[in-house]
């Protein structure tokens, strides 16, 4: 059994001291060398500031953003009529803002591919008026109407280059130009008139011919 004073006896050993002041210039220096690995791994204190690359060509925004030791990366594409294809239209982080070297930077540039929009339930599902101000809202360009026989500018169809869309929620191209086939009861009226006429001669020419001239007996 050690008593106390064999306990205690560790404190005239050198080498306990020595080991004991090895340890904490290890853990010392262990720490400040992780904290110098950290400082270069994660370039401490040191900001590049990001260009301003909007309204450039993608080539142009890529050479500014590698001369600010920065990548570029392209994540979306939108169509903007009359601006030419692979233009900046966007950036994140925007400009003058300051980054960490090799940051990346997320750009939206321009395509020349025009959108496909997807037509809204007009055929046979509204009237003239709500069917113009529905397509115009979504940018399209409407012709003069091609009136039909049917109710009064009631939609029965819609045209495009002379194609008939026949279901609703068929893609064309943004801002095409379309045309609405409109009923109009005129025309109704007068395909209805000449059938009932059409009939009528039918009828007065079968009657002719059954008549029998007395005459002849």
């Amino acid at each position: 059994m050690i008593t106390l004073k064999e306990f205690f006896s560790f404190k005239k050993n050198r080498f306990f001291w020595l080991n004991l002041i090895a340890i904490i210039v290890v853990i010392i220096g262990a720490c400040w060398g992780t904290l110098l690995w950290l400082d270069s791994y994660t370039h401490h204190g040191e900001a590049y500031m990001v260009p301003n690359v909007k309204n450039k060509t993608l080539n142009e925004a890529q050479q500014a953003l590698s001369n600010q030791k920065l990548k570029g990366l392209v994540i979306d594409s939108s169509y903007v009529k009359g601006v030419p294809d692979g233009m900046v239209l966007d950036q994140n982080p925007a400009g003058g803002a300051r980054v960490k070297e090799g940051r990346t930077i997320y750009l939206t540039v321009t395509t020349s591919k025009v959108p496909l929009v997807k037509l809204p339930d007009l055929i046979d599902n509204s009237s003239l008026r709500q069917a113009e101000a529905k397509l115009k809202a979504m940018g399209f360009k409407l012709t003069e109407p091609e009136y039909v026989s049917g109710e009064q500018d009631w939609i029965y169809g819609i045209k495009y280059r002379g194609r008939n869309l026949v279901v609703s929620g068929d893609k064309v191209p943004h801002e095409a130009m379309l045309t609405l086939c409109v009923g109009n009861t005129a025309i109704r009226d007068s395909l209805a008139m000449d059938s009932t006429q059409i009939t009528i001669d039918m009828n007065s020419s079968a009657n002719s011919e059954a008549e029998v001239d007395d005459s002849w007996f």
